[in-house]
């Protein structure tokens, strides 16, 4: 049975001072009218007022902002801004500097299927119809005619007459048969193993840990070194990027006051070739891991230097092998943290004659981002510094933290020099303290 409570007394859970209940009379108006409602007087309730028009043109009252008036504005009272042919300028460049950069990963892409399908190769040094080098392909030609377009629109082709195309110099370097190649460089950069942790930059950059180990369960050296197809393309990729140093590091930097160098993590050799070719009296070690070492002899052998130089496999965290007064180590040190390219250093150091130094060859930062400097490279070398946060736990540093890794090995830097014609580098020399 449920209780029933009675409605002429309070609620017995109601609060002691709330006013009695009161059962309302037959016919007694509800709400707020109840307060105005006296026995035998009748209620008169106000008209309804007809609903507002606002904003409607040619019924405003002239007062903006106010009910039935003009709807209020940003530029009541002032004059709107004028575009001028200078601010809409800048203001599309601005729009395209954003959307050229959103577009990036879709241009490192074009480049890849470029590299992928032999155009260059296919195209040679004449100009050819676009179904001619489809059918080489082994592709549809009307892809392969937008592929082309877009080429084209890069920089990496040129289109004649409507649907022919040629190869620019630019285009030039994704021919992995021509000297100065940056076909494999293309090839591992644009690879997803390069590309899938930066999926995760913003976790890396909340966490300060390496997106690749928890994408691939291990680092990126420790996959290279079980899959040795990539491990192979990684290391010519890595000597194609060291052309152009090579070719300005023997004017840049005095290397006859010494009498051998080794080159520490020197892969297939061709930074030490440049050197050695530019000093006869010179000898020299390339020293890496065994994988790293794979393309050395036929490197050492194509510029006569057999008898110079020779390869020597080992693992500098463990040691760098003695007997050289100078010790070269580039694009070593930035994919290490500091801890560990103190290591590496600390083996050179030990290694270290009287006298000798160690040349590092890498880009020095400035304190400020400098759009236009050199070693800013377009954004490429704070790229490449995330490219170090995402895939490897390294990074890029400026003067003053190379100074600090310097003196944790027991090393002072001595100068800090730009690489000219080799941009984004300079040359870190340091010596014992």
């Amino acid at each position: 049975m449920v209780p029933v409570h009675r409605t002429d007394r309070p609620h017995p859970q109601a609060r002691r001072h709330a006013r009695p209940f009161r059962p309302r009379r037959a016919g007694a108006p509800r709400g707020p009218e109840r307060r105005r409602h006296r026995p035998g007087v009748r209620l008169h309730r106000p008209a309804a007022s007809p609903p507002r028009r606002t904003g409607v043109r040619g019924l405003h009252s002239g007062r903006p902002g106010r009910a039935g008036g003009r709807p209020h504005s940003p530029f009541d009272g002032r004059k709107k801004p004028v575009k001028t042919p200078e601010t809409r300028a800048a203001d599309t460049a601005d729009r395209s500097l954003i959307v050229r950069t959103a577009f990036g990963s879709m241009a490192a892409q074009t480049l890849r299927a470029a590299v992928r399908l032999r155009v260059v190769e296919l195209i040679g040094d004449t100009p050819r119809r676009a179904d001619a080098i489809a059918a080489d392909a082994g592709a549809e030609p009307r892809p392969v005619t937008r592929l082309l377009r877009a080429l084209a629109a890069l920089g990496v082709l040129r289109e004649h007459t409507p649907g022919t195309f040629s190869v620019t110099p630019a285009g030039t370097l994704l021919d992995p048969s021509r000297p100065g190649s940056l076909a494999s460089f293309v090839r591992v950069f644009t690879d997803p193993v390069s590309t899938r942790a930066w999926e995760h930059l913003d976790d890396s950059v909340r966490t300060g840990d390496v997106a690749f180990d928890a994408v691939f369960g291990t680092d990126f050296f420790g996959h290279l070194a079980r899959h040795p197809e990539l491990s192979e393309a990684f290391n010519t990729a890595m000597g194609q990027a060291t052309g152009a140093t090579a070719a300005a590091l023997p004017a840049a930097y005095d290397f006859g006051r010494f009498t051998s160098v080794t080159d520490v993590g020197g892969g297939d050799g061709t930074l030490l070739a440049g050197v050695l070719t530019a000093y006869p009296d010179l000898t020299g070690v390339v020293f890496d891991t065994a994988e790293g070492l794979a393309g050395a002899p036929e490197t050492l052998e194509r510029h006569g230097l057999t008898g110079r130089c020779s390869p020597h496999a080992g693992d500098f965290f463990r040691s760098v092998p003695a007997g050289s007064d100078l010790y070269l180590i580039k694009s070593v040190l930035h994919d290490w943290p500091d801890e560990k390219a103190a290591t590496i250093l600390r083996h050179c150091r030990e290694a270290l004659p009287p006298g000798g130094r160690i040349l590092i060859v890498e880009p020095v930062l400035p304190d400020t981002v400098d759009p236009e400097a050199p070693v800013t490279g377009g954004g490429i070398t704070y790229l490449s510094d995330l490219n170090m946060l995402v895939n490897v736990s390294g990074r890029e540093r400026t003067r003053a933290d190379f100074e600090d890794v310097c003196r944790r090995a027991g090393l002072t830097v001595v100068s800090v020099t730009p690489l000219a014609g080799a941009a984004p580098f300079s040359l870190v020399e340091a010596a014992a303290d």
